[in-house]
């Protein structure tokens, strides 16, 4: 399980290990940041449209789904607010770019969702190649975060700033304790156990785990309920990174959960810079450690 973990750092190290000086070399990354970004978006939509057994239960699913996600994500809301009110980010000015409009920011948030709409409709048609997705979204995934690590090591940021990180701790911790109050709200407001409540709860947007070990442990239906719970987790935060970015960036950073390590590291570098980075990385390792964990913990 944690050697998956591995496996996402290891190009990121292998990227940070190549030094470019050539700019027509840098600019070329970037744009392939951005078309990898999309691509992986398409790949997951396809994989959505090709799970078994949804119809059955739906409604059910949708229930439990959408109150979680309600309950956990405005609590991680108004934590990660409360952090950027009482502990602001502060950036540098020479190293934060300029923000695009608020109109070039939604229509960004609109095309990132539409890359994973298009796939899901593609994934419907049933082509019997399809079943390979799965595996053609982690090359790509392996591939963009090479990327990353190109693009990081060649804007001046030190080992030390990538692998230490007490913002990205920070902001872990909120997020992390903030679910779990979701969690047992959302368990109450469904009259279920505490202890599921929590369980769900500690995904904390790692859909493929979290469906899986939640599936084993209370049936298909809370499984695909915590599926679906973190794939919204994942599908907002893509929607509201460009629009939170700039001015509250804890809170950008804090809502896409487990997924800042992988999905959604690039679309936080792409809108953030890459400054947010090194935040993104401990931030999402360390909810990527905890959530078997926890999950683990609670559905003993």
């Amino acid at each position: 399980m944690y050697s998956g973990l591995l496996i996402i750092l290891l190009p990121l190290a292998l990227g940070y290990l190549i030094h470019l000086s050539n700019k027509s070399m840098l600019i070329l990354v970037h744009q392939l940041l951005n078309v990898m970004v999309y691509i992986i978006l398409i790949l997951m939509g396809v994989s959505l449209a090709m799970l078994e057994n949804l119809g059955s239960n739906l409604l059910s699913i949708l229930l439990y789904a959408m109150t979680f996600f309600l309950c956990t994500f405005i609590i991680n809301i108004l934590a990660l607010y409360l952090l950027d009110k009482r502990d602001p980010w502060i950036i540098n000015a020479h190293k934060q770019e300029k923000p695009p409009s608020r109109l070039h920011m939604a229509l960004d948030s609109v095309k990132l969702c539409g890359a994973l709409i298009l796939g899901f409709l593609i994934g419907l048609t049933g082509w019997s190649w399809f079943r390979f997705s799965g595996q053609a979204s982690k090359v790509a995934l392996i591939f963009l975060l090479f990327l990353v690590g190109i693009q990081l090591r060649n804007n001046g940021m030190s080992l030390k700033q990538t692998l230490l990180n007490r913002r990205g701790t920070i902001i872990a911790i909120v997020v992390a304790i903030s679910s779990l109050l979701g969690g047992i709200l959302a368990a109450f407001l469904l009259e279920l156990p505490i202890k599921t409540g929590l369980a769900i709860a500690s995904g904390y947007g790692w859909y493929s785990l979290s469906g899986i070990l939640i599936s084993d442990a209370y049936g298909p239906v809370l499984g695909s309920a915590a599926f679906f719970n973190d794939l919204a987790r994942e599908l907002a935060s893509i929607m509201l990174i460009p629009i939170l970015i700039n001015r509250y960036r804890s809170t950008a950073l804090g809502l896409t959960g487990a997924t800042s390590i992988d999905f959604t590291l690039p679309i936080l570098q792409r809108y953030g810079g890459v400054s947010i980075v090194p935040a993104a990385i401990v931030h999402g390792f360390i909810l990527s450690l905890i959530t078997p964990l926890f999950i683990a913990f609670f559905t003993q």
